[in-house]
């Protein structure tokens, strides 16, 4: 199945605004000219999304992606950010349960599930993030601890919206760590998570899902993760804050 690799920078709660403008600037300088066959996309702060934006013009190569978004449209919610909001800012993507919002914000499948339909309501299309701790790994509940996010975070979400879905898979203990899962482990995962996505969905459905990796992902190993049959992209943290060094993880990755 030639599905098209999707690179995705998360930057976190790193650039504002300005800091926002200088990187897009450097970024589109760099690529100009270039045919990347992969698809882009950068995922600001929320307060950086209208100057991404703005300093992305008619610039159509790369797509805008927030990092979260509430489960409900409107109300006493202070702090949150609805789709609808992120529709006015043209975003593509949003990412939906990643590991520090499920650590550190507490957030379960269930909120997870709420999300990534409320999205779809919107036409924003989910980077629905799923991973386990080195301690889950270790203790042999790795697939246990997958198939309950992958089946309960997809609950009653449509085949059609789950084409508009990429999966992200990290593992929690390879995020910003330096450590990567080495291509044999990510491949080995990301198969297991494909074929649980079959269960669900069946084979054609199945087959056509991008699956990100993310972990650390760096120049130096993007070729190696990308050749691996089942991984099609990656979500990039701190070797994405850089424009040279995320379009060093593109050009790497998209040869392979």
């Amino acid at each position: 199945m030639n599905r098209k690799l999707i690179f995705a920078a998360n930057w976190k709660m790193n650039k504002g605004p300005s800091e926002t403008e200088d990187f897009v600037k450097s970024f589109l300088s760099k690529i100009q000219g270039q045919s990347v066959n992969s698809e882009m996309v950068i995922a600001p702060p929320f307060v950086s999304l209208a100057k991404l934006v703005e300093a992305l013009g008619t610039n159509s190569q790369v797509q805008i992606a927030a990092q979260n978004c509430s489960q409900y449209d409107a109300g006493a919610y202070t702090g949150e950010v609805s789709v609808l909001m992120l529709r006015e800012f043209f975003v593509h993507y949003v990412i939906i349960g990643h590991s520090e919002r499920r650590s550190i914000y507490g957030e379960t499948d269930e909120v997870i599930n709420a999300k990534i339909k409320k999205a779809r309501e919107a036409n924003l299309k989910p980077i629905f993030c799923i991973g386990e701790t080195l301690e889950e790994r270790e203790s042999g509940n790795l697939e246990k601890v997958l198939r309950t996010q992958v089946t309960e975070g997809l609950k009653g979400v449509s085949e059609k919206d789950m084409l508009e879905t990429v999966v992200a898979y990290e593992p929690v203990w390879a995020i910003g760590t330096g450590v990567t899962a080495t291509s044999e482990q990510a491949q080995d995962t990301h198969a297991f998570v494909r074929s649980v996505l079959k269960d669900l969905y069946g084979e054609d459905v199945s087959s056509k899902i991008r699956i990100q990796y993310g972990g650390s992902v760096k120049p130096g190993n993007a070729a190696e993760l990308m050749a691996c049959p089942d991984i099609d992209g990656a979500l990039i943290g701190g070797a994405a804050l850089d424009p040279q060094s995320f379009l060093e993880v593109i050009q790497n990755g998209s040869a392979s």
